[in-house]
């Protein structure tokens, strides 16, 4: 401690940030400090601390070889702490009294050891007691009692009483609390704040910074991140969004609620404090999320950002509780910047990813109409989306869609019956109204137009299945779009029916008639000759979903199978003289069901190369 000049206790000016000299505080003799201290008290209490100062003054004999009066005797800590404060009363008095007093000197050269031996302790505390320091004990003294034990009437067994539920760790960092701040207000009080805060700045500061390095958060450039690849940038974010929690929640709002505790008798000390210790390394953690927002858009990036978005979200009334204070609201600014930058940047990233799939040109044919990929990876994309509701509503309702479609009209007038988030309900429509368009235009490419119909059945059936398991989706989108969908889905379905088994039903009689054995041979000709055609087109046809499987082939067997039993028990006694018969009736009714039960499976029957050779292939898997 800088030795100060005779009197320099009550000349000295103190820090912008901190109280005032107590020199402003000097008694006139109708003051009440006058009317409390008389000429016996003044010397009793410079005698008394002069007893116990000296005794803990290295310069003196007498001085005890314990390192820490605190370690030593909190009895005697306190007495010390008393003593302080009475001499500094008596100081008043002597001031008031007579200015020449040989005693104002003797007390002015107590109080500079007195406050050389507080600043070492104050010191040694801060720097020997970490442990019971760290911000997880500190934050959890915001809701136990820390007076401190060095008040009036407050003594060492109603301290050990006190609290008892909290740990053994709590209860030592609140006594370590007490202490620093029973020392700051001494030092405060006594006009050597600026050398108490100097220390606590000082080890607090390098805490916080070696809290933050920990938790694998580095001094942040733009320039560095730009040149780091992706995986390793993705990286980073996960860590920074565990990291941000920590740093904000245990770090910052312990080192907040210990600087108030210890600075509690000055706001500007403690506000100075706290922007000393906490401003740099907090305004570097809330850089991270806008540099990031400024790296190349792509939506694969989509999630990291929404993941950065919501962890600074989720932290934001602790941000502003503890940033309150206007010397460090560029936190508050800082955090706020990068809010924007990534509400922009995941914009960005959905029209990226609404373009990427309006743009897809592959031309490869998905193998029997199944789904295709890009159905696949977009509902798993939309689904994924579905889970940040809380992220993107706000986004949208920045964003709204444009209404200058029909299409999308129809979608927003069918959404606005549902009790939903509007703008977020509307664009997941619009997502998949986009990937419906899209396959629409690639089920143009297959030449079959039965093949056509059964591709948009098999991949309007994924995307409804993907919305219908989805909770987030079905809440978006609500039961009515999926009942729309599923009435979309059934035409479909009919219409590949049509389409691909129309020529099969056909060859049979309409009407119930009377044949004659002639007329009767060429119905069976007709109609073995349009299910084997049929039959040998549509097995390479998949369909994915074992649901929508065998609901299309009861379909199909409730329109072919009872017309064609009752032709084939009507007229085949007809035929039974007929040579060859098994050439002729080459199917009995329940063997229909069971190739109509091997369909859709993807397994496709080589057509023969001649009719005789394809009776022996049919005759060959003995079903007639």
């Amino acid at each position: 401690m800088e030795k100060r000049s005779k009197f320099s206790f009550f000349s000295s000016s103190s820090p912008k940030s901190l109280p005032s000299s107590p020199h402003s505080f000097t008694s006139s003799p109708a003051s009440p400090l006058h009317q409390v201290f008389t000429q016996s008290t003044m010397d009793e209490a410079i005698a008394r601390a002069e007893a116990i100062i000296k005794k803990w003054d290295p310069n003196t004999p007498s001085f005890t070889k314990i390192v820490s009066l605190f370690n030593h005797s909190r009895k005697e800590a306190k007495e010390f702490i008393k003593c302080v404060r009475d001499l500094r009363k008596a100081m008043h008095f002597l001031v008031s009294q007579d200015s020449q007093s040989p005693k104002l000197a003797l007390a002015q050269t107590l109080m500079q050891i007195a406050m050389t031996r507080l600043e070492k302790e104050f010191f040694q505390i801060l720097s020997s007691n970490r442990d019971k320091l760290d911000p997880e004990s500190v934050s959890g003294q915001s809701s136990t009692s820390t007076n401190s034990e060095f008040e009036d009437d407050y003594d060492d067994d109603e301290m050990k009483k006190a609290n008892e539920s909290i740990t053994k760790v709590e209860k030592a960092s609140a006594v370590v609390m007490s202490d620093l701040k029973a020392i700051a207000e001494c030092m405060i009080s006594c006009g050597y704040g600026k050398e108490c805060v100097k220390i606590y700045k000082r080890i607090r500061k390098s805490i916080v910074d070696e809290g933050l390095s920990l938790l694998g958060i580095e001094a942040y450039k733009g320039s560095r991140l730009h040149r780091t690849d992706w995986v390793t940038l993705d990286h980073m974010i996960k860590n920074w969004t565990k990291a941000a929690k920590i740093g904000v929640t245990t770090l910052f709002r312990g080192e907040k609620f210990l600087c108030d505790h210890v600075f509690s008798a000055s706001n500007s000390t403690r506000e100075s404090c706290f922007y000393e210790i906490a401003n740099e390394a907090a305004t570097n953690l809330f850089k991270f999320p806008e540099f990031v927002a400024k790296e190349k858009k792509s939506h694969e990036r989509i999630f990291s950002l929404m993941n950065l978005q919501a962890a600074i979200s989720d932290l934001w009334q602790d941000i502003e509780m503890i940033f309150h204070y206007d010397s460090v609201s560029g936190v508050k600014s800082q955090a706020l910047m990068s809010l924007q930058k990534l509400k922009v940047s995941i914009h960005n990233a959905l029209t990226d990813f609404e373009s990427t799939v309006h743009k897809d040109s592959t031309k490869a044919l998905t193998p029997g109409g199944g789904i295709h990929k890009l159905a696949r990876t977009t509902m798993n994309f939309i689904s994924s989306l579905s889970e940040h509701s809380s992220v993107l509503s706000e986004i949208l309702a920045d964003h709204p869609l444009p209404r200058n479609t029909r299409l999308l009209e129809s979608y927003v007038i069918m959404l606005e019956e549902e009790e939903h988030n509007h703008a977020l309900s509307v664009h997941f429509a619009w997502l998949i109204l986009v990937l419906l368009c899209k396959l629409d235009t690639k089920a143009e490419h297959y030449k079959d137009v039965s093949l056509s119909y059964l591709f948009i059945a098999n991949n309007l059936h994924f995307i409804i299945e993907t919305v219908r398991s989805s909770d987030h989706l079905r809440h978006l989108l609500g039961e009515d779009w999926i009942t729309k969908h599923d009435d979309k889905l059934s035409a479909y379905v009919a219409n590949y029916e049509i389409s691909a088994w129309s020529y099969v039903y056909m060859s049979l009689p309409e009407e119930p008639t009377e044949l004659s054995p002639e007329e009767a041979k060429i119905y069976f000709r007709r109609f073995h000759s349009a299910f084997e055609e049929a039959y040998m087109k549509q097995s390479p046809r998949v369909v994915p979903d074992a649901k929508l499987r065998d609901e299309l082939k009861v379909s199909i067997a409730k329109k072919l199978v009872p017309e064609y039993r009752e032709f084939y028990g009507k007229y085949l006694p007809m035929l039974g003289q007929e040579r060859n018969i098994e050439m002729l009736v080459r199917f009995k009714p329940d063997n229909l069901e069971n190739y109509i039960s091997d369909l859709f499976h993807g397994t496709p029957i080589l057509a023969s190369s001649s009719v005789s050779s394809s009776s022996s292939s049919w005759m060959s898997l003995g079903r007639v």
